[in-house]
């Protein structure tokens, strides 16, 4: 058992239970270990039912009574067949505490019983803690500050609040540039002059937020990347580099295509003349251009001219007619403001003679437009009967000599007949060849397809399994770590032969003792059968015996004696055999007896005894407190 024991001491600390050291035993366990383990298993057996429960005993009789119970409901939920109760929890024994840790060990997840076997050390127990930690508070739902009770406090933070507020980031990646200086100029940059996070932010609060915002982001964008190179890059039969360099043309010509059709027609366009935007620069540039700003010099028409010189003649007569003398301010403002209204009114004529233009403009434009249409459609017209005129003047021309035009229209037909008929003869000759040649090929490009398809299936599936595996083979480095971690703190005393050679003594010995329960129970079975068949060779002897000696018994009176003696003495070997096989039974029920005795001693059934007697004063002080404070009440 010594050994069973320190597996399951060793399965209890890899979920979290804190036995000491000096407990090398399932007899040494107290109540609050018990209660401990059982719940730290239940929480990794099943978080959602093992969450709810407590690892230590409360400090009242009825509380512990309660969880006690708990505990082997929950026990019972995963399929513990064993009897279980509070009991078992608050005045425990040995043999049903060991093999309760046993169906708990054997019910824990297989990664656990895989690292079951893995060196430990405090910084994994720590992070698995804190993994659990962290798990437990994702379970339980946040509630605002206002509507928090004092059972919230252990598991949600009381400090202050801050609004989810976002700035960007500049981080450090290890990307592959077009050139090995252009990546060490980047890698110079952001070891010299890129500040760190927590200084490229203008508020504290603001960094958790942010850095959730452009993990997501980058997390987003790979896997919008995957979807989309999974499901239309493989497609494409390109490279990344060569689907990424198509995508972007794509897109500036899409670009191109949206500005021009939202560019507004200049003054060629409008009458039909070429637009020089041949590209996305150019396109800008056009559009920067057509911006309003005076300081940009335009190509004005006359009317533009026309009204810049009047405007310009306007306020110089203005300026001119500021008077210089000493006049009164009323007459200065009343002739200001008859200026303002006369201004105001020409800037409405201009404007409304600006609008009727325009309309004029818009009118005449459309009339064009109409104009060329109709010009074009009578080119078409006039160029088919132009074409028909033509014919008419041949067939004018051909009129005098009718006859001989018949007859050489004629030959001409059946030339051109037979010339049809040789030409369909030899397309059929060559008609056949080609539907084969045809057909070949068509049936080429479905196979092609077809072994496409399935390399590119193929593909798929490899480019799975690659991530699959490199997931692994990152999960695998980081146990590698991990235990190479853990094997560099371990004490260098501890050899693996040592184990080996433990582990092949424990073997050793199940062997021998395997061959000696094999070597006992023949000898018991050789003994059974000699027993049986003596009982048997007795019972046959004393038969024959028997006979002949009642036969001569009617003659011979010594030989009456005789007969006595022998059934006197057959009936005390059946008695003295009786005997034999009784003191057997007795001493089997003896050594039951010491052992049951023995189980007795080892449940610890007088210190249980104990133990329920102070719970019981315990339960009645409680009990008379409680009533003291009814009656009070």
């Amino acid at each position: 058992m010594e050994e069973v024991d320190n597996i399951l001491i060793h399965a209890l600390k890899q979920v979290g239970t804190e036995v000491s050291e000096d407990i090398d035993s399932v007899k040494q366990f107290s109540s609050e270990l018990i209660v401990e383990a059982v719940a730290r298993c239940l929480r990794v057996i099943d978080p959602g039912l093992g969450s709810a429960l407590p690892t230590s005993l409360p400090p009242g009789m009825s509380a512990r009574f309660r969880v006690g119970m708990s505990l082997a409901q929950a026990c019972q939920d995963i399929g513990y067949k064993g009897e279980i109760g509070y009991q078992t929890f608050l005045y425990s024994n040995e043999p049903e505490i060991r093999s309760l840790l046993m169906f708990l060990v054997e019910k824990l997840p297989r990664e656990r019983a895989e690292t079951s076997d893995q060196p430990t050390g405090k910084s994994v127990v720590l992070q698995r803690a804190i993994a659990a930690a962290i798990k437990a508070q994702l379970a339980v739902p946040w509630l605002p500050t206002n509507c928090r009770l004092p059972l919230h406090a252990e598991t949600q933070s009381p400090g202050a609040l801050y609004s989810f507020h976002v700035q960007p980031l500049s981080l450090t990646h290890c990307t592959k540039g077009p050139g090995q200086k252009q990546l060490k100029e980047v890698k110079d940059y952001q070891r010299d002059i890129l500040p760190p996070v927590t200084a490229q932010l203008s508020h504290h609060a603001s960094v958790v937020a942010s850095i959730l915002e452009q993990h997501t982001a980058e997390l987003s964008a790979a896997q919008e990347w995957d979807n989309e190179w999974n499901s239309q890059g493989l497609l494409s039969r390109l490279t990344p580099q060569e689907y990424c360099c198509r995508k972007l043309t794509r897109l500036r010509k899409r670009i191109e295509e949206q500005l021009r059709s939202a560019a507004l027609p200049s003054p060629e366009s409008a009458f039909g003349g070429p637009c020089s935007t041949s590209d996305l620069s150019e396109l800008l540039q056009a559009f920067r251009c057509s911006a309003p700003s005076d300081h940009i010099l335009t190509k004005g028409t006359h009317f533009t001219h026309t009204q810049k010189f009047t405007f310009t003649q306007e306020a110089a007569a203005v300026t001119s007619s500021i008077p210089t003398g000493h006049q009164s301010e009323s007459d200065i403002q009343l002739r200001q403001q008859e200026e303002l209204n006369s201004l105001q009114q020409q800037f409405q004529q201009l404007c409304t003679d600006a609008d009727q233009l325009a309309a004029d403009m818009k009118h005449m434009t459309v009339t064009y437009t109409q104009v060329l249409d109709e010009l074009k459609q009578r080119e078409l017209g006039n160029s088919e009967k132009e074409e028909k005129m033509q014919v008419k003047k041949k067939t004018i021309d051909l009129l005098p000599d009718a006859d001989n035009s018949l007859l050489k229209l004629q030959a001409l037909v059946e030339a051109s007949a037979k010339r049809v008929v040789n030409l369909a003869s030899q397309w059929e000759k060559h008609r056949a060849p080609l539907i084969d040649e045809h057909r070949r090929l068509k049936e080429i490009c479905s196979n092609q397809d077809l072994e496409s398809s399935r390399k590119l299936s193929e593909i798929k599936s490899l480019h799975d399994k690659i991530r699959v595996s490199t997931e692994e083979a990152k999960k695998k480095e980081e146990i590698y770590k991990q235990l190479v971690t853990e094997l560099e703190n371990l004490p260098q005393d501890a050899s693996r032969s040592a184990y080996t050679q433990r582990i092949l003594e424990i073997v050793s010995n199940i062997k021998k003792q395997k061959e000696e329960i094999t070597k006992i129970l023949s000898d018991t079975k050789e003994l059974q059968k000699e027993i049986n068949n003596l009982t048997g060779k007795l019972d046959r002897t004393f038969a024959v015996t028997d006979e002949l000696v009642f036969k001569d018994a009617k003659k011979d009176e010594s030989v009456r004696k005789s007969y006595k003696y022998l059934a006197a003495l057959h009936e005390n070997c059946n008695q003295l055999i009786q005997t034999i096989e009784d003191t057997g039974t007795i001493l089997r029920e003896i050594r039951d007896l010491e052992e049951q005795i023995e189980t007795e001693n080892g449940n610890k059934t007088v210190a249980n005894l104990e133990r329920i007697l102070d719970d019981y004063k315990a339960i009645r002080q409680e009990n008379s407190a409680l009533a003291a404070k009814v009656r009070e009440g």
